[in-house]
Parts: structure tokens; sequence; C-alpha cells
């Protein structure tokens, strides 16, 4: 089951809960909330594996730009090498070698900016997430806490 089905399972049960009287406090099974929330748990290192991939996605990609641009600048400078014969030729190579480098220096520096940017989204997708599910699970945790004191102090009350 999906963690967000779960929260709304755990909020359904709270809200059923039978009320005590005179009190904002409900009584609901204890062994069910736990259940619930051991499957929240389990669920949990899905998210945790996705950033992780994520992270190391955008390092292949910057990886394989690298790679791209030094075979570029290596074909260049294999160009390079055969023109040397002449000086017209050996001019006109250094002019198509420095080209060949700006442009593989420019498409680095777009796949970079491209992988960095995609990475960004989708690991803030994921903060968001994470934040938005650790706020439901604090005061999902919160309300347990509350309706387990309750109770306890019921139970006192009735000795």
């Amino acid at each position: 089951m999906e963690i967000f089905a779960l929260l709304e399972t755990l909020e359904d049960i709270l809200e059923k809960g039978k009320t005590v009287p005179f009190t904002e406090k409900c009584i609901v099974e204890k062994n069910e909330l736990l259940d619930i929330i051991k499957e929240i748990r389990l669920n949990l290192p899905d998210e945790l594996k996705q950033a992780k991939w994520i992270r190391e996605e955008r390092e292949r990609i910057i990886a394989e730009a690298q790679k791209d641009a030094e075979d570029i600048v290596k074909e260049a400078e294999n160009r390079i090498i055969s023109m040397i014969d002449e000086h017209e030729i050996t001019r006109k190579a250094y002019a198509k070698k420095n080209e060949i480098i700006a442009e593989a220096n420019e498409m680095y520096r777009e796949y970079s900016k491209d992988a960095a940017n995609y990475v960004d989204g989708i690991l803030g997708n994921i903060e968001e997430s994470m934040v938005q599910l650790g706020k439901s699970l604090g005061s999902v945790e919160e309300t347990i806490k509350t309706a387990l004191e309750t109770i306890q102090n019921n139970r006192k009350e009735l000795k």
C-alpha cells in the first residue's frame, strides 16, 4: 500500500475512533495503528532508493558528457596532427581545433547544466514529498501519543 494511502487509513481510524465524553480524545485499536505504522516504515526506503538512483544517474550523465567532450577534443587533436604538413593547413587546423574545443566545452556545460537541472527538479520533488510525509507522520505520531495517554489515564481512573 502506498504511504499516502496508509496515512489516510490512519486518519480514518482516528476519526472513527470512539470519543471520550467531554474531551477531544478518542479510543482506537492500538495494534491496528501499530500495523499501519510498521507498513509505512516498510514503504519509506523506496523513496530513499529513488533519491540514491537519481544521484547516481546524475553522476552517470555528467561522466558521459565529460567523456563525449574528451572524445571530441581527441578527435580535434588527431585532425590537427594529420594537417601539420603545410603552413596554411596548420593555421586552419589550429583554428578548427579551437573551434572544436570551444564547441566541446559548450556541449559539456550544456550537458552538465541540463543534468543538474533535471536532478535538482527530481530531488526537489522528493524533498517536498519527504517534508509532507514528515509533517504527516509527526501529526499522526502526536495523535497516537495523545490517544495512548488518554487510554492509560482512563484505565487508571477505572482502577
